[in-house]
């Protein structure tokens, strides 16, 4: 017998790998709705949705989407922000406000001056407007929540996931020490945390079902 097998569901955002269609900045409520298309998809499809996993923005989503769906009782949240109010003027630049309410938009550029993206103030303003106070609040404490962080990210700091954990009743936090925001050198660490909390709590729940396909 073959037992706790997991199959693995990768969804990718819009415009991302090998996603089509128009890129957004933040866009989280639309991002959530769409995973949930595809919870909804694998449950018609009669397989048991045991985790949704997001890492960085990502991680907002599936945040988001455990405060609004209650469908999946396990959540990983991958350096998700808290604080969605910071790290917009590293990605904007100086005055962005002031910026976007005299043009209407801002464009994102590379190094070279090719246009990455734009950002529209309503875009601009759901993520300066999106409480994850609020969000994990909403969360159902019938939902394991688990978010994993590196100690050595700069891009969202390590004080971020302490937050979450002020908020969520059933959040625990794992520290993935020397790490950075993308796990660079430590993506067998990041792999086998995610997998450990997983099997761990598919074990603790006495689960050892596959798939009925």
């Amino acid at each position: 017998m073959v037992h706790n097998l997991i199959y693995i569901m990768p969804f990718d955002r819009i415009l991302f790998r090998e996603s089509g269609g128009e890129f957004q900045y933040a866009n989280y409520r639309k991002e959530a709705d769409d995973l949930h298309s595809v919870v909804l998809y694998l449950h018609q499809e009669k397989y048991d949705v045991k985790a949704v996993v997001g890492h960085s923005k990502g991680g907002y989503v599936v945040v988001l989407y455990a405060s609004l769906y209650h469908d999946v009782h396990m959540v990983l949240n991958l350096s998700g922000r808290f604080y969605m109010e910071k790290g917009v003027e590293e990605r904007l630049g100086k005055g962005f406000i002031d910026r976007i309410n005299k043009e209407g938009y801002i464009e994102v550029t590379d190094e070279s001056g090719k246009v990455l993206y734009r950002v529209t103030k309503e875009s601009l303003m759901e993520r300066l407007n999106t409480d994850m106070r609020a969000a994990s609040a909403s969360i159902s404490k019938e939902c394991s929540f688990f978010t994993v962080h590196g100690s050595a990210d700069v891009d969202i700091p390590l004080e971020d996931a302490y937050e979450f954990g002020k908020h969520i009743p059933t959040h625990e936090l794992r520290v993935i020490e020397g790490a950075d925001h993308c796990y660079t050198a430590h993506r067998k660490e990041l792999s086998d945390a995610v997998v450990d909390i997983i099997t761990y709590n598919k074990a603790e729940a006495g689960d050892s079902s596959l798939p009925k396909r």
